[in-house]
């Protein structure tokens, strides 16, 4: 057996003390995740696997669903499992309109019936330095904006999550303004990659993971993920997003995975996977280069 010295580690191979809080706070919550898990798990019927998944091992369901953020319960890590068991997701309207030829609304059940349903093994990217690999379950967001035709002036989609104070008593501890917003191009909309997402792990999403509906866009970091969400909206102006609200110079539109742009506060060149404790490089569009292609001739540093 190695054992290492003091002498012999580097800073960067330390447990930052945050971290190892978070850590300890994550796995005492083991137990209520577990527990939301009975009262919420429904097996997805019909999914299939997707070519687009990674091969790599996923992180258990227990890691992904005790370890979030979702500020509006909570703004630990821990909290979400925990405070989120009571969300009522049923029933649940999800309204698409704007810049379309055709507006919709989708109830609790139509959400899974828009197109067969993928799982789809995505890396999960946050912008505080940890990442994760998630089996989520759902279909590309494609399907559904095209079934409404947007217009020609459509440039923008902007995503709204749920919001209720009586659901959410702890959100105004978070200092933030709600409901939540986020946006994409619509080219960035329309990539087959972007994922509308209704389960994780073969069944339905647990409420602290943005059930029942949420945006996984998996070469952004992850507070793009628009969780809960009630309203997609086609527009031709950038819609806002709150952490670009928040504080501009910190969170950019656009949030791309980028090692070369680093967090004012902290570096991006790493990442720690859940689960280990050494740090490994973070990739270019978190590995997914094939979405090279929408930022031709964009400097990437300046549209961060």
């Amino acid at each position: 057996m190695l054992i290492r010295k003091p002498d012999d580690l580097r800073y960067s191979e330390v447990t930052p003390r945050a971290l190892f809080l978070d850590r300890r706070a994550f796995l005492a919550s083991l137990p209520a995740a577990l527990l939301a898990r009975e009262a919420f798990a429904a097996k997805l019927p019909d999914v299939h696997p997707s070519p687009l998944s990674t091969t790599e091992k996923p992180n258990t369901f227990a890691e992904a669903s005790s370890y979030n953020n979702y500020y509006e319960f909570g703004t630990r890590k821990d909290q979400p499992a925990k405070l989120a068991t009571g969300f009522k997701t049923n029933p649940w309207t999800l309204s698409v309109e704007g810049m379309v030829k055709k507006s919709l609304k989708l109830g609790h059940d139509d959400l899974l019936k828009v197109a067969p349903l993928e799982e789809r093994i995505y890396r999960h990217r946050c912008v505080e330095g940890w990442s994760m690999i998630i089996p989520w379950i759902g279909y590309s967001l494609s399907a559904l904006l095209n079934k409404l035709e947007p217009t020609e002036k459509a440039k923008f989609v902007a995503f709204e999550s749920y919001y209720d104070l009586k659901q959410m008593p702890e959100a105004p501890s978070a200092h933030i303004p709600l409901p939540y917003v986020e946006g994409l191009r619509l080219d960035e909309a329309m990539h087959p990659l972007t994922m509308l997402t209704v389960g994780m792990y073969g069944e339905n999403l647990p409420p602290q993971n943005g059930a029942p509906i949420r945006l996984t866009v998996p070469w952004k970091y992850g507070f793009k993920g628009a969780k809960s969400i009630v309203k997609i909206k086609l527009t031709d102006k950038q819609p806002p997003n709150t952490w670009n609200i928040i504080n501009p110079p910190e969170y950019g539109f656009y949030s791309n995975v980028n090692p070369n742009v680093d967090h004012p506060r902290w570096s991006q060149a790493t990442e720690r996977r859940l689960g280990e404790f050494t740090r490994r490089p973070t990739l270019m569009f978190n590995g997914y280069t094939q979405v090279a292609s929408l930022y031709n001739g964009m400097d990437l540093k300046k549209f961060y």
